[in-house]
């Protein structure tokens, strides 16, 4: 018998997402945001149902880029790192990517090239996010360098990033907002600033491009219920199975280090699935699970390849029943708020041991 443990991906459901971040951004051209592996769902499977939805693709890395053309994606691909180091560009022209610019060591090394092509260029602005992009006092500077440099083709698209679009009351965005509109008054070209919470909560940033992540996978970027997250979609089910039951008495521990003790006698479940999965180690005793589509709550220690779970108030529980730990019914984000991190990291984390099964094309 085969490992029960599988991410099962409902590719009606991605298509859907993407066709809400349509509606709710008519006016802007999308670029659907693949990296790291399409957040964990699987980049070449995922990338060849949007690749004919979406203007342009964006990945985080080259390599990611090459395994995308390699795989047959003829989209363009954003590189929302750029390059990281000056012999890329060739790679980078070869491959036909877009890129970005950040910092000045990255406009050095395109104007000291030598491509066998110009590359389309996003000229990043730091708007407060304060990680990556050209200063604001720069941004004047570098764009008319980008529009002087022969290795930069077409016009040059002018982006940021939020560092609070999840907080619907955050001031910072709409400083972030003001600063952005200001640079760009005076510099021609398309913007672009949206990310996913961004685009489903603050229509006033969609511009010219909007770039939509997370919600495509059909997770909500915010901590509260939001009218435009309602319709999302879950693409991914992290399900598995009751692989061994047993009775315990009350005042019995289970699991590494009797983190739970029943509080009563308990039917236990153990599920094949653990952190080797992906499943988070630091999830809590009483994070949810569904058992043949039922609630039940973790009951010890999250191990390596098994869970257990108190199925006590589930009657006839068997073994080969199914276990879902996050899909329709249950969102990653609910389980991640048990395990203190976010639903971002939870999908992204899912390695390759665990086989992702198209179930609805």
């Amino acid at each position: 018998m085969t490992r029960p443990t599988q991410a099962r991906l409902n590719l009606r459901a991605l298509r859907h997402n993407f066709a809400l971040a349509a509606q709710l951004a008519p006016r802007s051209r999308i670029i659907a945001v693949v990296k790291a592996n399409a957040y964990g769902h699987g980049a070449l499977s995922i990338a060849c149902q949007l690749a004919p939805l979406a203007d342009a693709l964006a990945v985080a890395c080259i390599e990611e880029a090459q395994a995308l053309r390699g795989g047959g994606i003829a989209s363009p691909i954003l590189l929302l790192q750029g390059v990281f180091d000056a012999a890329e560009l060739d790679t980078a022209a070869q491959l036909d990517l877009w890129l970005t610019i950040d910092s000045e060591r990255q406009m050095q090394w395109l104007e000291r090239a030598k491509p066998a092509a110009p590359l389309h260029c996003w000229l990043k602005l730091d708007t407060g996010m304060h990680r990556l992009g050209v200063a604001p006092q720069r941004a004047t500077q570098a764009y008319r360098r980008l529009v002087a440099c022969p290795n930069a083709a077409g016009e040059i698209v002018l982006f940021t990033h939020f560092a609070a679009a999840d907080e619907l009351d955050s001031a910072q965005t709409r400083a972030q907002m003001a600063v952005f509109e200001e640079l760009c008054e005076a510099l021609p070209g398309p913007r672009s600033a949206a990310n996913s919470p961004a685009l489903l909560g603050w229509p006033a940033a969609h511009y010219d491009w909007v770039r939509p992540g997370y919600m495509l996978y059909g997770n909500s970027p915010f901590r509260q219920p939001h009218p435009n997250t309602a319709a999302l979609q879950p693409v991914m089910t992290l399900a598995s199975a009751v692989t061994s039951l047993r009775d315990v008495a009350a005042g019995e521990a289970v699991g590494y280090g009797a983190t739970w003790v029943a509080p009563r006698a308990s039917r236990i479940a153990t599920v094949t699935v653990g952190y080797g999965d992906g499943y988070p180690r630091q999830a809590r005793n009483g994070t949810p699970v569904l058992v043949n589509g039922r609630r039940a709550t973790l009951a010890g220690r999250v191990s390596m390849d098994m869970i257990t779970v108190d199925v006590t108030a589930i009657p006839g529980v068997a073994v080969g029943d199914e276990v879902v730990l996050w899909g329709p019914g249950l969102t990653v984000d609910e389980v991640a708020a048990y395990a203190d991190t976010s639903g971002y990291e939870l999908t992204t984390r899912v390695p390759a041991r665990v086989p992702r099964v198209v179930t609805v094309e």
